[in-house]
């Protein structure tokens, strides 16, 4: 966990009384040295006196040293940037059911790659995070309105059945509805809220995408835009095959007005990454917190461990 800052850093200041301390205990290791020279018989000290290695004595006071360094770094309030959870924010799913969801460029099939990746997002998402489900084709139809509970959003997205047409702004604006009025019965005003749309682009009927797109950036509601599909993908329809090539350009195009994010998901590999990155942008925030504890708690430990070491080295605190 990297350090960014300090609340208090005057109390560094201390640390030049530290310093004073391990200065003086070198002093005075000499001066005790030079007066054992001086008065010591040493014939008779080397005849004695039990061989010993001098360093560990030393181990005890070093131990102090450092253990007041880290209560000094804890007492300048060190903070650090930490992730916690967005309990009351709002997540729109919202999975494009069209008819050219259906196409094999991206294997099994687009669909079956979306509901397997988004199935996994709803799982690994924040537990606190209300977690609406929205489908569209030609029509928009919010199966799930926000909730905690993650079931009926794996069993809706279990139950997808693929519609003709492409209404995206439709599905944009319904999605900001069942925001708004999910809102409206939280407690402490509007909690933030996203739309995630997983869409190969092409809107067919409906309101006009970037219309609706703008007004959700009014409210500042994002849209992370997830693109299916491939630009060579293709249907069977009716004994036809159909060219369905991904929009890329209006999704992207969609995620820049609200502010969001645009993701190419060509292969399903690629798509699962994307939605584990989006369960942590959108399930978590990041703040700048007070780290201090660890630095007590450590310092308080080896405080433990240098009178310990001090008693069994030579029977006395330093």
């Amino acid at each position: 966990m990297p350090i960014d800052g300090f609340l208090t850093p005057a109390w560094f200041a201390l640390l030049a009384v530290v310093a004073a301390i391990v200065v003086g205990y070198v002093l005075a290791q000499r001066r005790r040295k030079r007066h054992v020279l001086r008065f010591a018989n040493l014939d008779l000290l080397e005849r004695v006196a039990p061989k010993r290695q001098r360093w560990p004595r030393h181990v005890p006071v070093a131990l102090f040293a450092v253990a007041f360094i880290l209560l000094v770094v804890g007492l300048a309030g060190p903070t650090a940037e930490t992730k916690v959870p967005r309990n009351r924010a709002t997540v729109m799913l919202t999975v494009d059911i069209s008819n050219s969801m259906i196409a094999t460029d991206i294997q099994p099939s687009r669909i079956k790659s979306a509901q397997a990746s988004a199935k996994s997002f709803v799982q690994n998402m924040t537990p606190g995070v209300n977690l609406g489900l929205l489908t569209f084709g030609g029509s928009a139809t919010v199966n799930v309105s926000p909730i905690t509970d993650r079931k009926p959003v794996l069993d809706s997205i279990d139950a997808i059945k693929l519609l003709p047409g492409t209404a995206t702004g439709d599905a944009i604006a319904a999605a900001l509805q069942a925001v708004d009025q999910f809102g409206r019965i939280i407690p402490g005003g509007p909690p933030p809220a996203a739309i995630v749309l997983m869409s190969d682009g092409k809107q067919t009927v409906g309101r006009n995408e970037f219309d609706v797109a703008a007004e959700a950036a009014k409210q500042k509601i994002p849209i992370y835009a997830i693109s299916f599909g491939t630009a060579g993908g293709v249907i069977d329809l009716e004994g036809q095959r159909i060219p369905v090539p991904v929009d890329d350009d209006a999704l992207h195009q969609l995620a820049d007005i609200t502010n969001g994010q645009f993701f190419k998901a060509d292969t399903d590999q690629k798509l699962q990454q994307i939605y584990d990155r989006l369960g942590q942008q959108i399930g978590y925030e990041t703040v700048h917190r007070e780290v201090s504890k660890p630095f007590f708690a450590i310092g308080a430990l080896l405080c433990l461990v240098a009178a310990g070491s001090a008693l069994l080295i030579s029977q006395r605190l330093p």
